[in-house]
This record gives C-alpha cells, sequence and structure tokens, in this order.
C-alpha cells in the first residue's frame, strides 16, 4: 500500500468537503493503524489538527501514549503543537510529503499570536519575552501535586514505560 498517497488522498477529500488542507495516516507493522484528516473546520476545534486526532486515535488502539514501532506521514511539515505531540509520542519516524514554502503560495493560516515564518522561534524565548502574554503566578501547593504524583509512584518521578533518550553514544 502506498501510505503516502493515501495521506494526499485523505487530505484531498477533506478540502472537497469543506476541511483543511491536512492529513495524517499512522502505520504499524506496514498496516494502518490509525488516519485522519484535519477537522479544525469542522468541529471549531483549534486543537483538531490531523495528527494530533490521529495520535490519539492510534494510542488508544494500542493501549497506550507511547508509538514506538510506528511510521506517521503528514502532508505537510507539522506545525508546532503537532510536532509537540509527535515528540512526545514517540514514533519511530514521520514522514512529511511537503514544506511549508512548497504550499505558502496556496495556503497561510496566520493568527494574532501565530505565525509560522516566526512561530518557532517563539520557543527560544524566555516566557516573559514571546508574544503571548503569559504570567507566572508563584504557589507553592503546585509543586505538591507533582510530590504526591512522584509519592504514587514508589518514588520514581520518570513516567512508567516511556521510551527514554538514547543514551549511547
Amino acid at each position: 500500500m502506498d501510505f503516502s498517497q493515501r495521506t494526499i488522498d485523505l487530505a484531498r477529500k477533506n478540502v472537497e468537503e469543506g476541511g483543511r488542507p491536512f492529513a495524517t495516516v499512522i502505520v504499524k507493522d506496514g498496516e494502518v493503524l490509525a488516519e485522519r484528516a484535519n477537522q479544525v473546520a469542522q468541529s471549531h476545534d483549534p486543537t483538531a489538527h490531523a495528527e494530533v486526532l490521529a495520535i490519539r486515535d492510534a494510542c488508544v488502539a494500542l493501549g497506550t501514549e507511547h508509538l514506538t514501532g510506528t511510521t506517521v506521514y503528514v502532508l505537510a511539515q507539522p506545525c508546532p503543537m503537532c510536532l509537540g505531540a509527535l515528540y512526545y509520542c514517540s514514533p519511530d519516524e514521520v514522514v512529511f510529503l511537503t514544506t511549508r514554502d512548497a504550499y505558502e503560495p496556496h495556503y497561510v493560516d496566520d493568527r494574532k499570536y501565530f505565525e509560522l515564518s516566526t512561530f518557532y522561534d517563539e520557543f527560544a524565548k524566555p516566557w516573559q519575552e514571546r508574544r503571548l502574554p503569559m504570567r507566572h503566578e508563584p504557589h507553592a501547593d503546585a509543586v505538591d501535586v507533582y510530590r504526591l504524583w512522584q509519592d504514587r509512584n514508589g518514588g520514581d518521578r520518570r513516567v512508567p514505560g516511556a521510551p527514554r533518550p538514547d543514551t549511547a553514544g
């Protein structure tokens, strides 16, 4: 099966049905585990990106929050939210089929604090210098929630079963 073409076809169908031009197909052991098109326009949910929806479906199907052993096909380079979700779920590989530079003459989705041309630079800034207004309101009790989590997990502060960074050098 051509998973790249399947991703393209899913995105094309979504556009024909009034959605946005993004789709994701997640593959494990040569079989489609999950596939979703972007549903932001249809659902009015700004987090309903194809990658996020497909990751949710795949993790439920596998009964885990980790996608090790999978390949994720996406129509275009992931946005920052989707990139973060992809890093967090740890697939073996992400395959993107076009770049922002290639599709930008045909599609732009800039918003008040979010322009793809500058957004990645926002991550490197200290929180006080980001365009999105943020305020730190310290509460000692907030850290107690994490202490409780650690206590309930036998003193381990790491998430059980999470794929670890490769420490081989």
